[in-house]
């Protein structure tokens, strides 16, 4: 069998924010992938989100979209970015909530501007165009032709899910809603069955070559994967009654990496049980608490510092913030001199001088501000 892996992303609040409710006040695939219409006419309610979202699994727009960018991080593995990854996600098996939002997927990926899906034979494989049980297989064996010179994107959203082997699928991605561990997992198997064609070397014809030694899951609502983890792990081994080797064991054999919007490593079972119950982990949470993006040195909020006697006189006693109230005095009245500055128009060799001016003050309340931002964290 191949080595299988799950990939779980963290999506950033600019694609998240339309759909934050639901039973845990999390992230909702159903709502997020919903659509109008039927058929050629099914179209993505959240359009515009949708298509980020398929911007981002393909590494473009990902500095926009990810702004903690900023402070350092670096790109996490994703699907068709990754030179690795590309390679093995010839055909991928693409788990929606819906007849109408596979319509819609496609209908999306065939627009001018997703060329790069343009080279996959996109597959629906839902609703009564397509037949029953083992009949629905043959579109996709049909479309897949040979699959050693094809690419292709199955969509479904049930149909080929049990009792079926695709052997070319390597990858699946989890684009929908499920709470029962039995229905993820008996999906996220499908990707691992075995792809093996007899060997081209003369001397040895019964031996078998590998074609698939990896295979991935790749799911967008890390809090309910790695939940359904730790539901399905516990069931499994009824005799063993600590949760934290039941889930060690598991991730034996499905390694977890997460990326959680600064950085992707591969999670322990301590971590994996942390998400389940809290929905996120220690360590993750700590370096959360460590981001700049928390401390806010903006002018107003400087001002309500200043203005806040009893915060002040307890930031003075600690060392480094001796100074404190001269170092606001002096971003405050920057700022007033940097607005007034730039409303006061000049001209000629004035403009160029008034220019230079307004960039040593920018510069220096930057600097001020850095300083600040770092003493407070």
């Amino acid at each position: 069998l191949p080595r299988m892996v799950m990939m779980t992303y963290q999506l950033p609040e600019s694609i998240t924010h339309i759909t934050d409710k639901g039973e845990f006040d999390e992230f909702d695939l159903n709502v997020f992938f919903s659509s109008v219409g039927e058929y050629e006419n099914s179209k993505f309610k959240y359009e515009n989100e949708v298509q980020k979202w398929l911007n981002l699994i393909r590494g473009s727009e990902f500095e926009t979209v990810y702004d903690s960018l900023k402070l350092g991080v670096s790109k996490p593995v994703l699907p068709f970015s990754d030179v690795r990854l590309l390679n093995v996600l010839n055909h991928t098996f693409w788990f929606l909530p819906s007849v109408s939002s596979c319509y819609a997927m496609k209908n999306l990926l065939e627009q001018p501007q997703n060329v790069f899906f343009h080279e996959y034979e996109v597959l629906v494989v839902a609703g009564k165009k397509v037949g029953v049980g083992v009949r629905s297989l043959e579109p996709v064996r049909e479309g897949m032709g040979n699959p050693l010179k094809t690419k292709s994107i199955t969509l479904s959203c049930g149909k080929l899910t049990t009792g079926v082997t695709v052997k070319p699928w390597s990858g699946l991605f989890m684009l929908r809603n499920t709470t029962s561990p039995e229905t993820y997992f008996q999906t996220a198997f499908r990707v691992q069955s075995p792809w093996t064609i007899s060997s081209s070397d003369k001397d040895s014809p019964n031996k078998q070559e590998i074609l698939k030694r990896e295979c991935y899951v790749f799911d967008f609502s890390p809090n309910r994967a790695l939940r359904l983890i730790t539901d399905y792990s516990c069931r499994l081994n009824v005799g063993e009654s600590n949760p934290e080797s039941k889930v060690d064991e598991f991730i034996k054999f499905l390694p977890v990496l997460c990326f959680d919007g600064s950085s992707m490593r591969q999670i322990n079972s301590q971590e994996v049980l942390d998400f389940g119950m809290v929905g996120t982990s220690g360590s993750q949470l700590a370096k959360k608490f460590e981001s700049a993006r928390l401390v806010h040195v903006d002018d107003i909020t400087l001002k309500r510092l200043q203005g806040n006697i009893e915060a002040m006189e307890a930031l003075m006693r600690i060392e480094g913030f001796r100074s404190l109230n001269s170092d606001l005095e002096k971003i405050i009245n920057k700022s007033e001199k940097i607005k007034k500055l730039k409303r006061e128009p000049t001209e000629g060799d004035d403009t160029n001088k008034q220019k230079k001016e307004i960039s040593q003050e920018e510069k220096e309340q930057k600097s001020l501000r850095k300083q600040i931002q770092e003493k407070l964290q």
